[in-house]
């Protein structure tokens, strides 16, 4: 098969790449289309050594399901963790931290970026055929950023701000307009702007950001800088939520973080059952984020324009 592969840090194509070949429990999927994101984005500069197909976000069509056949043929999107069910993790309800999970496209597993990939039945999800597949492609960010509201309670007479309004940052900013809180975004880009403007979201300009006045800070930016943003932001016992993942370390002031005694909020992957009833319900449709659909030969290209500041979503076409 066709299928981009990253190693040393850079991106090419591989056009005699082996098939996957399913294990027990698992279905060979042909993906239809896949995403680009920051985490793709933050692998290329070192993030986490991870060698092979990269890619998680993805919409495809079960291939072979060698352990139950019921799955051949359906349209499916899928939960990018494979677990084991039975370390302590798993035990405690928390799966998505589970100590020997492989993660597609990111931790041991080949990802999407390819014409066909490999998971467990358990991790797949039909798709209903009133969500096409420019917006079933969405379900993994789409999930992710309503695992902020699986974390912490959003109220109506929250002052809420997204810092970053990019790939991630739009679907962030759209779910959370759901809850009736009082919603802002640092954004850099016009195109950013024109964007939120129809789901209410009041915007500011990077040198703007309103000080020690949040509830809460969700940083998605993708950069240090943001945090350093969000920190100037949130108000003293206020919550900042971390979107974002980059390589290197960076410092931080944590005697702000102890003094005014700030909650910090890891946030990750998220409910994926949600996120398809806000796409089939057409509560949320994030087809105006889609920049360009790229064939799979033009990946790398594909990803020098996803690197681009300002850049939205774009996809990758087997």
């Amino acid at each position: 098969m066709k299928a981009a592969w990253l190693e040393d840090q850079h991106v090419r194509v591989l056009h005699d790449l082996a098939d996957p070949a399913p294990k027990l429990g698992e279905a060979l999927i042909r993906v239809r289309l896949a995403g680009i994101c920051g985490t793709d984005l933050q692998l290329v500069r070192g993030y986490y050594p991870f060698t092979g197909v990269p890619g998680h976000e993805f919409v495809g069509q079960v291939a072979s399901s060698p352990d139950d056949p019921s799955w051949e043929g359906a349209r499916v999107v899928g939960e990018i963790n494979a677990v084991c069910g039975q370390c302590a993790a798993c035990s405690a309800g928390r799966s998505s931290h589970c100590s020997r999970r492989s993660v597609l496209g990111i931790v041991n597993r080949q990802g999407c970026f390819a014409e066909y990939c490999t998971l467990p039945l358990e991790n797949l999800l039909r798709i209903e055929d009133c969500v096409p597949d420019e917006c079933a492609v969405f379900t993994e960010p789409l999930a992710a950023a309503l695992q902020i509201e699986e974390q912490i309670e959003v109220r109506p007479a929250d002052q809420v701000l997204v810092v970053g309004a990019g790939r991630l940052g739009q679907l962030i900013a759209r779910t959370l307009s759901l809850t009736g809180c009082r919603l802002s975004a640092v954004v850099r880009h016009d195109v950013q702007a024109e964007r939120l403007e129809p789901f209410g979201v009041t915007v500011h300009d990077p040198g703007e950001i309103p000080r020690q006045q949040m509830d809460i800070v969700v940083e998605a930016t993708g950069s240090p800088d943001g945090l350093e943003a969000a920190l100037k932001a949130v108000r003293p016992a206020g919550t900042i939520v971390l979107k974002s993942t980059y390589a290197g370390s960076h410092r931080i002031d944590f005697s702000r973080l102890v003094v005014d005694e700030i909650r910090l909020v890891g946030s990750r992957c998220g409910p994926f059952a949600k996120a398809l009833r806000l796409l089939e319900e057409r509560r949320i449709d994030p087809r105006d984020l889609i920049e360009e659909t790229l064939p799979l030969t033009q990946a790398q290209s594909a990803f020098e324009k996803s690197s681009r500041p300002g850049a939205f979503k774009i996809l990758l076409q087997p």
